[in-house]
């Protein structure tokens, strides 16, 4: 059985996205057959993995409505095992149509039922938000990867973070667990850098990727192209790191 996890924190520009593309990259360049499913209305992880949002006629709003089933909307990438749910921004709307379902929280986990077998990891890019998308997502979920930069702000975010997977631990997925911190844009020459990983070490010690994302000029081009970082630049170091991180996972979880 497939392991469903999914990529989550409230506060936007932390790298979310990247981590979730480019570590569903590298666990399929590892030989793991992936599928990601893109669950932020913005579709940036629809694009990022070569997919046109525009004239999108299937997406993620049409799996968790039911109108179709995941093996009626999921697309193959031109990457190795990897597959994606798309998304465009229709998807916004479909956040405030899952109310009108009995059990509305169990949408996704519902959905990917069928086709978990068929893969060795489901990788879910939840909004910046804890709406009801994000709720569906980890309701469906094995873990949660929570990519953050060393910042306080961050910090903050990651306790109210921890809270609401807490909770949806006693409400609706016993069996969720945080699968890692992943910290992003790292600079190891600021003295803030420091003494975040150090507060992260006091209380998350055994939750954080030895690996840490550095800020690299390659993921940043990347999604441009419509391509993770090893298939735009394998010798950068952004894709190394990446793949290590997958490495990593692919012990825990």
């Amino acid at each position: 059985m497939g392991k469903i996890i999914s990529f989550a924190n409230q506060k936007g520009g932390v790298g979310k996205t990247t981590s979730c593309v480019n570590i569903a990259a590298s666990l399929g360049l590892l030989g793991y057959k992936v599928l990601i499913i893109d669950l932020d209305p913005q579709g940036n992880t629809t694009s990022g993995v070569g997919v046109q949002k525009k004239g999108l006629k299937l997406s993620t709003k049409e799996l968790l409505t039911g109108e179709k089933t995941a093996k009626e909307i999921i697309l193959e990438t031109p990457y190795q095992n990897l597959s994606v749910v798309p998304t465009n921004t229709s998807l916004a709307g479909a956040e405030f149509d899952l109310f009108d379902f009995d059990e509305s929280e169990y949408r996704m986990k519902k959905a990917l039922s069928e086709v978990r077998d068929e893969y060795d990891y489901i990788l879910i890019d939840c909004p910046p938000s804890l709406g009801m998308l994000t709720i569906n997502s980890f309701a469906a979920s094995d873990g949660v990867i929570v990519p953050m930069q060393c910042e306080f702000y961050a910090l903050e975010g990651l306790s109210q973070l921890m809270i609401t997977i807490n909770r949806i631990k006693k409400l609706y997925n016993a069996d969720l667990t945080v699968s890692g911190i992943l910290i992003t844009m790292y600079n190891s020459r600021l003295l803030l850098s420091m003494q975040v990983i150090s507060e992260l070490q006091k209380h998350y010690a055994d939750k954080l990727f030895d690996t840490k994302i550095s800020r690299n000029v390659k993921l940043t081009e990347a999604p441009g192209f419509g391509k993770p970082a090893y298939y735009h630049d394998k010798n950068s170091k952004g894709a190394k790191e990446y793949l290590d991180v997958a490495k990593e996972l692919s012990t825990r979880i």
